[in-house]
C-alpha cells in the first residue's frame, strides 16, 4: 500500500476566503504495475517523512489554495515561483517543512518528466551558496537554495527560500502526478533550517490569522483546499472540537485510545500521532497494525498489498480514534480503499521512533473524515465532521 503514500496564499480581503481547487493523473500504483516496480517497490520504501524531525469557530478572510484529488491517495495544487511565473504541482504536505521543486540544474530522470524552474529566467530570483539535502521514506532530494516570489492561491509571498534539486534518485518521484513538494509543518523540522512558506506568509503580514485549515474530498472527487488564514464552517458539521499539539515539530498530538466496538486494538496506554496530509494512510506500530489488519481480515497478495473483500465494507465496524477525550469514527468505507475493483486496507505498519516515542501517522483516510484547522498562534489542531 505504500504506492498511497505521498507524496496557501493570500489575497487579503474583508470577510473573504479565496478558494483554489486540486488535479487527476494515472495513479503511481497503475505506473509501477505497468513497470512491474510495484512489488520491489513496496518492499523497499517506507512512508513519506522527511527523516529530521481558535478557541471559537470562524468564517475568517484568508486565501484558499485549490487541491486535486488524484484517486483518494494524493492531493496537490498549483503554485508558481519567479517573475514571469513559473507553474508547479505540489504536495500540501503538513508532515515536513521545506519547499522544494525540480530545477533545470538537475540531471535525475525524476526531473525531465517534470516542470523545472530556470533560474535565469526570472528577475526576482536570488541564489545562495547553501546546500539542501532531503530524505523521504518514499523518495530524496538534494540541491540548493535560492529565493524569489512564490504565488501560492493568490498570495503573492515575497523573498521566498526554497529549494531547486539538483538530484531526485529513485522512482518514486519519476513517476509521482506532481513536481514538488510545500511543505507546512514547524520549521524545527525544516531542512537547513529554510523558512516554511507559512511562516514566511505570516511574518510579511499577508494572512490575518496564524493558522490554516484544510479539507480534502473523498472519492476522487473535486472540492479540496488548503485555507490559509482562515476557517471556512460551510465545509463542516457541529463544532470544532480543540486538540493541543504536544511537540512542534510534526503537527503531533496525543491520541488516547484505538477502539472497535467498545475494544481497546491498539494505543492502550496512550499514544503519539501526527496529523499529515501528505501520506495517505492511516500508519502506526508494525506489531499494533499488525493486530489492526487480522480485526479487519486483510491478508497480502502476491504484489505486497494488504486486500480485503469488498463485502466486509458493510459489515466492518467503525474504528474509533479517541483525542482529547472525544471519539472520531472512521468507518470501515474509509479504512477500506477500492480500485479497480480490489479492496485494500487502509491501514500501514511502520516503525517510526522519535524523542517522544512511536509515533502513528493519521493521513488522509481520516482527514477526509474530519475537516482541520492547523492553529500555530495557540499549537492547537481543530477537528470537525465533515460536512
Amino acid at each position: 500500500m505504500k504506492w498511497l503514500l505521498l507524496l496557501s496564499l493570500l489575497a487579503l480581503s474583508e470577510c473573504i476566503v479565496h478558494k483554489v481547487p486540486l488535479v487527476k493523473k494515472k495513479s503511481l500504483r497503475k505506473n509501477l504495475i505497468e513497470k512491474g516496480l510495484l512489488k520491489d517497490y513496496l518492499k523497499t520504501h517506507t512512508l513519506n517523512r522527511a527523516s529530521k524531525y481558535f478557541p471559537k469557530d470562524v468564517f475568517a478572510s484568508g486565501s484558499t489554495e485549490s487541491l486535486e484529488n488524484y484517486l483518494d491517495t494524493e492531493y496537490f495544487g498549483t503554485i508558481s515561483i519567479g517573475t514571469p511565473a513559473q507553474d508547479f504541482t505540489v504536495i500540501f504536505d503538513t508532515g515536513s517543512s521545506n519547499l522544494w521543486v525540480p530545477s533545470t540544474y538537475c540531471s535525475s530522470a525524476a526531473c525531465s518528466v517534470h516542470n523545472q524552474f530556470n533560474p535565469d529566467d526570472s528577475s526576482t530570483f536570488e541564489a545562495t551558496s547553501e546546500t539542501i539535502s532531503i530524505t523521504y521514506g518514499t523518495g530524496s532530494m538534494t540541491g540548493i537554495l535560492g529565493y524569489d516570489t512564490v504565488n501560492v492561491g493568490g498570495i503573492e509571498d515575497t523573498n521566498q527560500i526554497f529549494g531547486l534539486s539538483e538530484s531526485e534518485p529513485g522512482s518514486f518521484l519519476y513517476y509521482a502526478p506532481f513536481d514538488g513538494i510545500l511543505g507546512l509543518a514547524y520549521p524545527s523540522i525544516s531542512a537547513s533550517d529554510a523558512t516554511p512558506v507559512f511562516d514566511n506568509m505570516w511574518n510579511e503580514g499577508l494572512v490575518s490569522q496564524d493558522l490554516f485549515s484544510v479539507y480534502l474530498s473523498s472519492d476522487d472527487e473535486s472540492g479540496s483546499v488548503v485555507m490559509f488564514g482562515g476557517i471556512d464552517s460551510s465545509y463542516y458539521t457541529g463544532s470544532l472540537n480543540w486538540v493541543p499539539v504536544s511537540y512542534e515539530g510534526y503537527w503531533q498530538i496525543t491520541v488516547d485510545s484505538i477502539t472497535m466496538d467498545g475494544e481497546t486494538i491498539a494505543c492502550a496506554d496512550g499514544c503519539q500521532a501526527i496529523v499529515d496530509t501528505g501520506t495517505s494512510l492511516l500508519a502506526g506500530p508494525t506489531s499494533a497494525i499488525s493486530n489492526i489488519q487480522s480485526y479487519i481480515g486483510a491478508s497480502e497478495n502476491s504484489d505486497g498489498e494488504m486486500v480485503v473483500s469488498c463485502s466486509y465494507m458493510y459489515s466492518l465496524p467503525n474504528i474509533v480514534f479517541t483525542i482529547n477525550g472525544v471519539q472520531y469514527p472512521v468507518p470501515a468505507s474509509a479504512y477500506i480503499l477500492e480500485e479497480d475493483g480490489a479492496c485494500m486496507s487502509g491501514f500501514e505498519g511502520m516503525d517510526l521512533d522519535t524523542s517522544t516515542g512511536e509515533l502513528w501517522i493519521l493521513g488522509d483516510v481520516f482527514i477526509r473524515q474530519y475537516f482541520t484547522v492547523f492553529d500555530r498562534a495557540n499549537n492547537q489542531l481543530g477537528f470537525a465532521a465533515v460536512a
